[in-house]
This record gives structure tokens, sequence and C-alpha cells, in this order.
């Protein structure tokens, strides 16, 4: 059976990602030797804790850590290690979770970190009975804010990697570790759409939570590493709260595969497709009326550029929602990345797209400014609405 097959027997949307590793349109493709895998392992039986033991001599080869696993998905990866802080190695306490009495139950995090990265990152952490202890406010945290904070409840510290947190005057990760060191704090490091596997565990980090699914083009699954203690405790989390977040034995193979496989990646070459896209884009979209173009490097430093557009509305025709939630509309369905809509602008993200797929995706933004310009059918939904209508759109689903 082919994926058009299944796109036909399901009546799927066909889709365009030009968003990028997103887990609400499947992450990323897949890579062969993954796929390989996962089907191999399919009809067969092998012990899951030997699998897992394998699977820690490959993370602890392509990060430095001393130990790691394979968890669901880097959600879970994280709710498993803050769950092994609160209650280390001890089996009675990881079956009472979450009651975390008498238990140290505090984690602590930048103000700045406290994103939604599809659910409240707070959430996966009150899951396990802990709960959250803001640093300082949004946009400020210096270090006398954490020093202050830690204490006897203090179970670990939290920092997150990602676009979405605030870009401007948080902690720098090496002096986040190095408090929490001297303290005996543990530090877990979400990078779950991160390049980097090796940084955070050369500075110092305790646990290490990357995705399988987003720039590895695993299957969908997490990645935990770091030091061996406390590896060991999340794991044993799967005894208790982990056992809803199991991952299955394709998860596991297929995760290892496609960290070999990333491991002979030529990243080079595939930067250089990247940016072939990008320019394609440029190219296509340079005389389309309201649109302004800019190459836009990766927020937190992963090795790729975006095309990052400006809607002149007026110029245009239409808002960047509408032109967005138009292209979405399509057939097949273009997927922009949106999450700063509010300002004018959305992002082409090049990773997880064809040079067909380019081709069109720069043609179907050109066709649907001129059309809004010649229909004059565009700047009627404002953003409230927009907003509004998704939720309403979430809240009818299966309909």
């Amino acid at each position: 059976m082919t994926a058009e097959d299944l796109f036909r027997r399901y009546g799927l949307t066909p889709v365009i990602n030009a968003s990028g590793t997103m887990t609400s349109l499947g992450a990323s493709r897949v890579v062969p030797e993954a796929i390989e895998a996962g089907a191999a392992i399919q009809s067969e039986f092998v012990r899951i804790d030997e699998l897992q033991a394998r699977a820690s001599r490959v993370i602890a080869r392509l990060t430095g850590a001393e130990a790691g696993f394979v968890a669901a998905c880097s959600a879970a990866g994280m709710s498993l290690g803050v769950a092994a802080c609160v209650t280390g190695t001890n089996l009675a306490r990881i079956e009472r979770l979450p009651d975390v009495e008498g238990l140290p139950d505090e984690v602590l995090v930048q103000a700045g970190h406290l994103v939604h990265y599809g659910a409240p990152i707070e959430q996966s952490v009150s899951i396990t009975g802990a709960r959250l202890v803001p640093l300082g406010t949004a946009a400020r945290v210096e270090t006398f804010h954490l020093e202050d904070r830690i204490g006897e409840k203090t179970a670990a510290a939290l920092f997150v990697v990602s676009h979405h947190v605030v870009q401007e005057g948080q902690m720098l990760l090496a002096d986040f570790v190095g408090i929490c060191k001297k303290r005996g704090v543990p530090v877990i490091v979400d990078m779950a759409s991160e390049y980097d596997l090796r940084g955070p565990i050369a500075l110092g980090a305790d646990l290490v939570i990357y995705s399988g699914h987003k720039f590895l083009g695993g299957p969908t699954a997490g990645i935990v590493a770091g030091r061996k203690d406390v590896v060991r405790a999340a794991y044993l989390q799967n005894r208790g709260i982990g056992r809803p977040m199991k991952v299955g034995k394709e998860g596991i193979v297929g995760t290892l595969a496609a960290l070999e496989a990333w491991e002979r990646h030529d990243h080079a070459a595939a930067r250089g497709r990247e940016l072939g896209h990008v320019r394609r884009w440029m190219e296509i979209l340079a005389s389309v009326p309201g649109l302004r173009l800019e190459i836009h490097p990766d927020w937190t430093g992963n090795p790729i550029d975006r095309l990052k557009i400006t809607i002149i509305a007026e110029e245009a025709g239409l808002y960047a929602w509408e032109l967005a939630d138009r292209l979405a509309a399509g057939q097949p369905s273009i997927q922009v990345r949106d999450d700063l809509i509010e300002h004018g602008c959305f992002f082409l993200d090049p990773c997880n797209v064809t040079v067909e797929e380019a081709n069109v995706v720069g043609r179907r933004i050109e066709e649907e400014v001129s059309s809004a310009r010649h229909r004059r059918d565009g700047l009627v939904v404002s953003l409230s609405e927009r907003r509004k209508g998704r939720v309403e759109a979430v809240l009818k689903w299966p309909d």
C-alpha cells in the first residue's frame, strides 16, 4: 500500500509542511533506516529492558552522557525526569506518585521558560505531583533569583531551550547549571527541537531530553540522556507514572536507527538544499505586492534559516493570518509557521519540503495574494475572530 492509497482510503488531506518539525503535522519525514528497523522488529519478541540497555550505549556515545533510554516522547521524558528527581530509585516512592508528601517537590524554572509546546509545560511537571516554582519575571531573571529559591524542598531545576521561550533577560544555561551544581540540585534540560546532542551534557546538565521524531527523523519518541543514577531513576518510573507513557519496541529500535543515521548524515548537503528552497521562495515572491522578505536564522542557533514573510496588509489585500489560513485550506494544504502571526508575519521552514513542494508553496502564496487583491475579499477576519474560530474548531472534534 502506498501513501497515496492511505490518503484515499481514509479521506486525508494532503499536506505540504512548510512549518517545520511540528508534532501536530507528524513532525518529520521518517528516515528509511528507522522505517526499516521498526518494521523488522514488529513481528519479533524482545526483552525491553535489554533493548533499552543497548539503547543506553548508543545514546551515551552520541550525546557524551553516561546513560540514556528511549521514552514515548520528549514531554514524557520531561515528566519521567522530574519524577526521578523527586523519588530517586526508591521503588515504594515511585509507586506512590503523584503523592509527594514528605518528598522534595519543587522544580525551579525561569518565568520566561513557562511555555506552551502543545500543552503547558507546567502540566508535564505537575502530573508527577511536583510543582513549578517560577524564577524572576518573564523578561528578567538574575542569578540571585535562582540562588535564593534553592532549599530543602527543591527537587530539580528545569531549563527550556526553545524558540517559544522569552529570548531576552534569561539566565544562560552555563550559569544556571553552575549555580545548581554548587548546591547539589539536578538540572533537567528540555532540548526537544534542537540539533545539539552534546552541548548541555558537556556543560554539566544532569538530564537532557530530546525529541526522536523532529530533526532526527525517527518515529514518535523521546530520548533521555544524562548522569547514570538520574537516568536509572527516570527509567524506573516505568514502574509507576511512566506506565501510561510506555514506548514500544518499534519506537526504541526506530529511534536507535535514526540516531545512527544522524551520525552519518551529510549535514552540509542538507543545509545547502534547505538554503536552496529559501532562495527559490525569495525569487518567486520578490515581486509580489505587500510582502517583505527576510532570511531569518534559527532562534536557538540550529543550523537552519527560514524565510520570514511580513505581510503589509493594505498592499497585499489581506492580513497575515488570512493568508496563512487560505494556504492551509487549499489542496494540498500548505502549513506555514504562524506562531508569531499577531506580528503580521509568518515563516516558511525548508527542512521538510522537497524541491517540487517548495515551488508549489511559492506559487500558491503568489496566487493567494493576487486573488485577494483582485477580488477584494481580504481584510475581513480580525485576529481575535481567528483565535476564537480556532478554539471552536478544536472543540468540535471529531466532527
